[in-house]
């Protein structure tokens, strides 16, 4: 039999631009390269740094930091960043990843008043990843919720497994406030799971984005679990830290993040079980998602309502 071995597996841990706000995109370069982490993931936003490919190649070869994915603009609060048309965002974040050499962009299904768009939100993400060798990651999100009352503000679906996507990023926070089980989600993503959003939380109704450990998600099941499948996808951590009473506070959040997810990582296995996924994020033929598997710590999933609401219950919700 063979002896087991510390493997650590492809993945790289990045950090999301995000997870500095209300600091700048600049701040985020200097503090992944500070810590140590293998690279970023730019959060295209209203800083307009993070809009500017130049000024995004010029800070990536400063700081000797590699730019690992593009967030497209697909938030409320950047319904105007790049253009209205959600497509034309996709095309200029699809061609943002290829001038900075990220490999993936990260997209979120469309608003449901979106109507055009999300009725061809499928086939047209098929279309453009046909056109790149870009991975578009398309990322599961959650209903709202405002007291008793459940909202559903994305379409085709939240849960994006229910939908014929080539890849996808799952997200720990919104699994969180979707109440719904992380692991089996994972499970149903399969060899389509191709870039994770770390984070973690506690079921509320807000998008929390605790750092790892600090909830009630398997944050750390699922690290070791990619880790035994050779998972070759980027591991993003995507906190919220604007509630840090300092500059200090703030990385010292980062720094344990980052130290989490490399612990978590580091998994001990001589071979891959039989029966195990290969690396995640390998292309996928068009077909169903799979079925769920695992269970993990939070609650099942459902919809309880069918109205839409047009306010944004809190932003962002990465």
């Amino acid at each position: 039999m063979a002896e087991p071995v510390v493997r650590i597996p492809d993945a790289k841990v990045a950090l999301s631009t995000a997870s500095v706000y209300p600091e700048s995109t600049a701040t985020a370069f200097e503090v992944a390269a500070r810590l140590g982490y293998d690279g970023v993931e730019i959060m295209v936003w209203t800083d307009p740094v993070s809009q500017d490919i130049e000024a995004l190649r010029r800070l990536s070869d400063y700081h000797q930091v590699p730019i690992l994915a593009v967030h497209a603009p697909c938030l409320l609060i950047t319904q105007r960043v790049w253009s209205t048309d959600p497509w034309v965002k996709l095309q200029r974040a699809q061609a943002a990843a290829e001038k900075l050499g990220a490999s993936t962009v990260v997209v979120h299904p469309p608003f449901r008043w979106q109507r055009q768009y999300a009725r061809d939100f499928v086939t047209g993400i098929w279309r453009m990843a046909d056109e790149t060798d870009v991975r578009f990651a398309v990322e599961n999100m959650y209903p709202w919720r405002y007291k008793d009352r459940e909202m559903l503000a994305y379409a085709p679906e939240w849960d994006v497994t229910k939908d014929d996507y080539r890849h996808f990023t799952v997200d720990l926070s919104h699994t969180a406030t979707a109440r719904t089980d992380a692991l089996a989600m994972v499970d149903r993503m399969g060899d389509r799971l191709g870039h994770v959003h770390l984070a973690d939380g506690r079921g509320s109704a807000k998008d929390e984005h605790l750092v790892p450990g600090r909830g009630t998600q398997p944050c750390a099941e699922l690290l070791e679990g990619l880790a035994r499948s050779g998972f070759d996808g980027h591991v993003v951590i995507e906190v919220n830290t604007r509630r840090a009473m300092s500059s200090a506070e703030r990385e010292a959040d980062l720094a344990e993040a980052l130290a989490f997810t490399r612990l978590h990582l580091a998994a001990a296995s001589a071979t891959a079980a039989p029966g195990s996924r290969g690396p995640a994020g390998s292309p996928g033929s068009r077909g169903s998602a799979g079925s769920a598997g695992s269970s993990g710590s939070s609650g099942s999933s459902g919809s309880s309502g069918s109205s839409v609401v047009k306010g944004s219950p809190r932003v962002p919700g990465a």
